[in-house]
């Protein structure tokens, strides 16, 4: 039996995430997957919205059976992330992994992961939540209104979400004992991210700042780190954004 078995489907919800922060830690919501059509209020890093039509994409949160310890928190998107980038070649699509949550169609994004956890004490429970773009819509609508437009899988080959949804989470079942080696975590995420060597540009928090580099690694807590033309900069996730 995986350990990611029990999975719920609703045609609609806010956001799965939300929904999982409210159960999280208990019982029910260990190994759980929750899986929506539709998210009316689906959310990226920082609060900024995730928008999928209808029909057009994978949405779900999968719940980690298990409690992790808080200092090991940073690598569970990069794991997701790995979940994700190695099904997909495994589908024959080639991805590439971009810091710190998105997955890249053709250097265009075609996947973002947000964690959700609480923490009590020593433990810490996690939930994954991803949005894919699988099948790009006949009408744009609000995608339009995205600075970077997005890709989608179904402009390489179609697939059936439920199919894709398994080989996922098969996949996080198979990986699930690297959670215990954070460090493995990031040397794997490292070689699916094309690092070292990488080109980024990053745009300070807070401020007009601009960075441009070649990614050398990730940190011990998940930083990128960017050799510039004036040094080398530890960028924290929660210091910039990536862009395109």
């Amino acid at each position: 039996m995986s350990r990611f078995s029990q999975i719920r489907h609703v045609e609609s919800t806010g956001s799965t995430n939300d929904d999982m922060a409210k159960i999280l830690g208990e019982p029910q919501a260990r190994g759980l997957t929750l899986v929506s059509e539709y998210q009316t209020n689906g959310a990226g890093r920082k609060g900024r919205a995730w928008i999928a039509p209808p029909g057009s994409a994978l949405l779900f949160t999968t719940a980690l059976p298990d409690p992790i310890a808080p200092g090991d928190l940073w690598s569970v998107p990069f794991w997701i992330g790995l979940a994700v980038h190695d099904s997909l070649t495994n589908f024959g699509v080639r991805t590439q992994l971009q810091w710190p949550n998105d997955v890249l169609l053709g250097g265009a994004k075609v996947a973002g992961i947000l964690c959700v956890s609480r923490v009590a004490g020593a433990q810490a429970w996690v939930a994954c939540g991803v949005g894919l773009n699988v099948m790009r819509p006949a009408e744009p609508g609000a995608l339009l209104d995205i600075d970077a437009p997005p890709a989608f899988l179904s402009d390489v080959r179609d697939f059936d979400r439920d199919e894709l949804l398994v080989a996922i989470l098969r996949h996080a079942d198979v990986s699930y004992e690297m959670l215990h080696a954070p460090e493995m975590i990031a040397r794997a995420w490292e070689r699916a991210a094309g690092i070292p060597g990488a080109r980024y540009r990053l745009r300070l928090d807070g401020s007009d700042e601009r960075l441009e580099g070649d990614a050398v690694q990730l940190g011990a807590a998940g930083e990128l780190v960017v050799d510039c033309q004036d040094g080398r900069h530890v960028i924290s996730q929660a210091d910039a954004r990536v862009l395109r």
